[in-house]
Order: structure tokens, then C-alpha cells, then sequence
């Protein structure tokens, strides 16, 4: 049995970590949020964000799942760059940018062309994302934080809310137009 070293126990890295989630659940705002993300991703954001202000009919509503969204991003960045991912982890991390993308492409063609909206198809895809997220995050982040993630998701998946987001002429079409643009920019970039 080796001897404890004066300050073992103390472990800085980890330390380091907790300090910077817990700064960045302090400041999430908007300029925050640009050092982190790109421009035409924080167009997407944008517009997303009109469109659930309003569908929810809800300022506030809508800020905060946008907020939980950017929070999510930036931990989980925080996470990756910080090696706190082990190799099982890293996996659910590529499988969900995989199904993610797939989503993305989905939405995007659904949108782009008539009569191809498929609810159950969409919620099952919009479920699984879900699924491995939280399963990514489980060992890392306070369950106020996985609820966060069960929120945003949740706003989402709402059968009320997709039908009215993929109407054709739909209220919402002057931002869904500008949302597929950008969200067919970042995957043509990669970043999606």
C-alpha cells in the first residue's frame, strides 16, 4: 500500500471542469452563446426561436428552451475537449451525431417536399436522439440538466407543434424557408 501524498484527493482537472459548467450555467446568454457557435447556426437558433415564441405563444417559453438547448451544446463541448468521455461514451457520441444528421436530413425533406411529412417516422427519430443523448450525459451532468435535455426534446416532439411547423404555406414558413436554408448550409459544411 502506497502513501497518500499531501493533497491527494484534491483532483484540480476535475475541479477545473465543475468550474466551467457551473460558469457557463451562469452566463448562457446570447453572447455567450456566439463565442461557441457559428453564425448560421445561431440563425437556425434564432428562428427557431420565433417559431416556438410563437407557436407557444410565450416569450419567456421560448427562451428557455433555447437557453437549455445552448447550455446542453456548450456542456457537452466542455466535456469533449476536457477527455472526460470514455470510449463507450464516444461511441453514443458518433452514433448520435449520426441519427442527429439523419434527423436533420429528414427535416429538411419533409419540409423541401410535399406529402413526405411523416409524424410517427419523426417522433421515433426525434425519440431516439433523445435516448442517446441522455445516455451520453448520464454520468456527467446533474439531473436538472437531463431534465433540461427531456425538456427541449419534449418541445420538439409535440404532435401539435410538428403538424403546424410542416403545413405547406403554414404560418411559420417564413422561417421554417430560412431555417432549411442554413440547416442545408451547415450539413453541406458539414457541421451538421
Amino acid at each position: 500500500m502506497t502513501v497518500a501524498e499531501p493533497g491527494a484527493g484534491f483532483d484540480s482537472k476535475g475541479l477545473g471542469l465543475r468550474a466551467q459548467k457551473k460558469l457557463l450555467g451562469k452566463m448562457s446568454s446570447k453572447k455567450i452563446a456566439k463565442a461557441f457557435i457559428d453564425e448560421t447556426t445561431g440563425r437556425v437558433l434564432d428562428n427557431v426561436h420565433k417559431v416556438m415564441k410563437e407557436f407557444m405563444g410565450n416569450r419567456k417559453d421560448a427562451e428557455k428552451v433555447l437557453k437549455y438547448i445552448i447550455k446542453t451544446v456548450i456542456k457537452i463541448g466542455i466535456l469533449y475537449r476536457n477527455d472526460q468521455l470514455n470510449a463507450d461514451e464516444l461511441k453514443v457520441a458518433d452514433t448520435f451525431k449520426q441519427k442527429f444528421h439523419s434527423l436533420c436530413m429528414t427535416i429538411v425533406s419533409f419540409y423541401e417536399v410535399d406529402f413526405t411529412y411523416d409524424k410517427v417516422f419523426l417522433k421515433s427519430a426525434v425519440e431516439e436522439c433523445r435516448q442517446l443523448l441522455q445516455q451520453l450525459i448520464a454520468r456527467h451532468l446533474t439531473d436538472k440538466s437531463k431534465s433540461r435535455v427531456d425538456h427541449v426534446f419534449d418541445s420538439f416532439n409535440k404532435e401539435e407543434f410538428m403538424d403546424a411547423v410542416f403545413q405547406s404555406n403554414g404560418k411559420y414558413k417564413e422561417y421554417m424557408d430560412k431555417i432549411v436554408v442554413d440547416m442545408n448550409k451547415l450539413m453541406d459544411e458539414g457541421n451538421l
